[in-house]
């Protein structure tokens, strides 16, 4: 019955065709659904300098990796459902719980959409075991084995996938693997095995489907993945043919596409063959990069275009945007010209530069910004600022940081559109939407975007803004298989949160 009951919770509209699309809702691990799970210790507060830094901290880390209507069909999800959500103890990555071999196992998995391997902690005597919830009960994580799976096939060095075949001692031996993410040299590395994902039709007669996919068999994992970052592992969802997109276009499963829903507040959701809908707005992904990158022709400010040239990544997994000179200028400096309110002198706990007081019962209206893209098609901001609660009050803030190396359009501007990847294509497209569980509704839901003036975002004292919270316990030791029911309270947990 819970299986049912979550999978229906999590059920969206039918779809009819070919190939499939899987889908899942996706929640920002600061949103109030998680603190209920989770509770309030170790997570910053929202709206305020640490909830922002922290995230912009985790950004920036990342960026280091060199980041250099639907299809139509009856759609398909992973088993059990798959909610994720942000936790500041675990790197603020989006995650998801993804069962995986037989029997299966579940994982609470982070996404990421700047790399490609899709790994497991795997016969490791030091990887993470549990979470700490709200009650200090300990959230189990497991822990993969190759050799606990009927399913699982270690991956030859003989295989086309292996890419440091020339450091086997045969072509029989397991294909080793080592993925570096620069975030303080963080890596995961272990063997290559082949395995399923199980996943399901989202229609009356919930069919399972299997399918398979090489992951990564994480023996070894440093930097952040070894303290919290990656808890329970990590789903590439990149370009390089070892993502999992990548596995299940190749096997008819799916198109070689997926979107991405940004709602407001942190809410959306992610559905893999989604090659988009008609009046969608489309621009071409640049086909030297292995990354989703885009050509960017002018920025336009308050309706006063300025011509440029630079590309950028779009990236869901950074949750802010960041430019480099003069791009960042033109934007900062264009948009500082346009409010009229008081500018706050910057200080060391604000990531963000440009930052406005906004007094009680003042309405703020966002200067318009617009990005045309390479082919002439336009990118509407919905939404560039955030509101942080501070000891004198709220502070209103342009959400783009200056960068050093890399341009990168994060989630914050993306918020309010379904945006899909269409790598068969190698287009992005982006259509605005009001309500990511619904992409024909045409008319304002709950979902809306977050009013800048009149009450201030809720606080429950006032706090100093650069204060810490220890992180939520995370534990050592042996691995324990993860109780599939306490996983699907937890999952029924987070959508009653939701829906109430």
């Amino acid at each position: 019955m819970l299986l049912v009951l979550s999978v229906f919770f999590l059920a969206g509209g039918l779809r009819s065709g070919h190939a499939a699309s899987f889908k899942f809702t996706i929640h920002h691990r600061f949103s109030d659904s998680i603190k209920e799970i989770f509770g309030s210790e170790g997570l910053p507060e929202k709206h305020t300098p640490g909830y922002y830094a922290a995230m912009v901290h985790r950004d920036r880390l990342l960026h280091g990796r060199n980041l250099a209507n639907t299809n139509g069909d009856t759609p398909l999800m992973f088993s059990y459902g798959n909610e994720t959500y942000k936790i500041s103890g675990l790197g603020n990555l989006y995650y998801a719980n993804v069962s995986i071999g037989t029997p299966g196992l579940y994982f609470l998995v982070a996404l990421d959409t700047g790399s490609n391997l899709f790994w497991l902690p795997c016969e490791c005597t030091k990887c993470r075991t549990y979470l700490t919830t709200r009650d200090n009960e300990k959230f189990w994580l497991n822990h993969y084995s190759s050799n606990a799976s009927s399913t699982s096939i270690r991956v030859p060095c003989s295989s086309s996938l292996c890419e440091h075949a020339n450091q086997c001692s045969s072509n029989r031996s397991s294909c080793p693997y080592k993925t570096h993410y620069p975030s303080q040299n963080s890596s995961s590395a272990g063997y290559l095995v082949q395995d399923i994902l199980h996943m399901a039709t989202d229609d009356s007669q919930l069919k399972p489907v299997d399918a398979k996919v090489t992951l990564g068999c994480g023996k070894v994992q440093t930097g952040k993945f070894a303290n919290f970052t990656a808890a329970n592992g990590l789903i590439g969802l990149g370009m390089g043919k070892l993502s999992v997109p990548s596995f299940l276009a190749s096997q008819g499963l799916t198109a070689d596409s997926f979107s991405m829903c940004f709602g407001y507040y942190g809410y959306g959701r992610i559905d893999f063959g989604d090659i988009g809908s008609v009046g969608q707005r489309e621009t071409p992904l640049n086909p030297t990069s292995l990354s989703y990158n885009v050509t960017i022709l002018q920025i336009i400010v308050t309706n006063r275009p300025t011509n440029v040239h630079f590309t950028a990544i779009i990236d869901a997994g950074s949750s802010f945007t960041y430019l480099t000179d003069p791009f960042y200028s033109i934007i900062s400096d264009k948009m500082d010209e346009a409010i009229e309110l008081e500018r706050i002198a910057s200080d060391s706990d604000f990531p963000f530069e440009y930052c406005y007081q906004l007094s009680m019962g003042t309405i703020f209206l966002q200067p318009t910004m617009n990005f045309t893209m390479e082919d002439g098609r336009k990118f509407d901001v919905i939404s560039s600022y955030v509101m942080i609660n501070t000891d004198d009050g709220i502070a209103l803030c342009l959400a783009i940081v200056k960068s050093t190396d890399i341009n990168v359009i994060g989630s914050n501007l993306l918020s309010g559109y379904r945006v899909v990847f269409n790598r068969e294509k190698m287009t992005l497209g982006w259509k605005e939407v009001v309500d990511c569980d619904n992409y024909g509704a045409d008319t304002p839901s709950g979902e809306s975007p977050p009013p800048f003036g009149g009450s201030p975002p809720p606080t429950s004292s006032p706090r100093k803004s650069n204060s810490t919270q220890p992180s939520p316990e995370i534990g050592t030791g042996d691995a324990m298989r993860l109780n599939p029911i306490v996983s699907l309270c937890v999952v029924i947990l987070v959508i009653l949160s939701v829906i109430v």
